[in-house]
């Protein structure tokens, strides 16, 4: 009896043991499968948040939409799209932008047929129209002003293109802008670069303004003939009514030329005695002394 009270007893506790052991091999199993399933589904959705996470520089901005709407404008900065319900539609940029663009052969006003480069500044300022209105808003902004920059070189003439430059680049910019403002686009400036006219053209205009040169060189010396000859007018008028004043040219003009010395000067006798010797004995005391002066007399040459 005792005997098998003790088989019993360890029988007993054999099976405890087993059990304890199944015990815990269940729980470490349940425990290990549960980590495993926490580690996986934290790696999945650090891997959804990680998906949305996207970095934006200043000067840059997107349009989200949700389920195909639009939601709101985001940017600058670390932002966070919400992955399968959100969407980016588009990145802007909102630095200033240039575009550089011609016309092939335009007609002016006049018939004239030119090739006219130009560059075009412009930025961003409404990201939603800019996203919302037009499918590609770069490609909208340089259609419009190749098109309008054949409207502007068609309704002016020739000279006016090349003389105001600066006058048809303002125009342009006010007319293209006007055009772009729907687009949430801001043109701030335009410029003209070149202005390229046929050879033929140019060879022309630069034998017009030789001409024009020319012109204005000859009607600037006859004016100044005109000028001397009413001058000289005026002179002999004076002179004719004042014998004196004659005189007192006329030793001017000795004491004006006496450095040369090998000059001889007829004086007629017609002209005033009044101061006459004094004049040439001031000339001699002056170191003038190499004229000669010789008074020719009407009674002398008449004998």
């Amino acid at each position: 009896m005792g005997n098998q009270a003790g088989t019993g007893t360890r029988t007993a506790h054999v099976i405890c043991e087993k059990e304890r052991s199944k015990l815990q091999f269940e729980f470490l199993f349940n425990s290990t499968l549960w980590t495993f399933m926490i580690i996986v589904l934290a790696f999945f959705v650090l891997m959804f948040i990680a998906s949305g996470i996207r970095v934006l520089k200043e000067w840059e901005r997107v349009a989200i939409l949700r389920l195909g709407k639009f939601k709101h404008i985001k940017g600058p900065g670390v932002i966070w799209v919400t992955p399968i319900l959100d969407k980016i539609a588009m990145k802007v940029s909102l630095r200033l932008q240039t575009y550089a663009f011609k016309t092939e052969r335009s007609l002016t006003r006049d018939n004239v047929p030119v090739v006219v480069d130009a560059v075009m500044y412009f930025r961003v300022i409404e990201v939603e129209k800019a996203i919302l209105s037009v499918e590609r808003y770069t490609v909208a902004v340089e259609l419009a002003a190749q098109t309008t920059l054949r409207e502007v070189i068609g309704k002016a003439p020739l000279d006016e293109i090349l003389a105001e430059r600066d006058k048809i680049a303002a125009h342009l910019q006010e007319v293209i802008d006007i055009k772009t403002e729907q687009w949430g686009i801001k043109v701030t400036a335009v410029e003209i670069r070149d202005v390229v006219i046929p050879t033929q053209l140019q060879d022309a205009m630069s034998r017009e303004a030789q001409a024009e040169r020319e012109r204005r060189a000859r009607v600037t010396l006859a004016q100044a003939e005109l000028e001397a000859s009413e001058a000289m007018l005026k002179a002999a008028r004076i002179y004719e009514e004042s014998s004196v004043g004659f005189a007192l040219r006329i030793w001017n003009v000795i004491q004006q030329i006496s450095t040369n010395a090998s000059l001889i000067l007829m004086v007629p006798t017609n002209i005033p005695d009044a101061g006459m010797n004094a004049s040439i004995s001031a000339a001699i005391a002056a170191g003038t002394g190499g004229i000669k002066l010789q008074r020719k007399k009407t009674a002398e040459a008449e004998s």
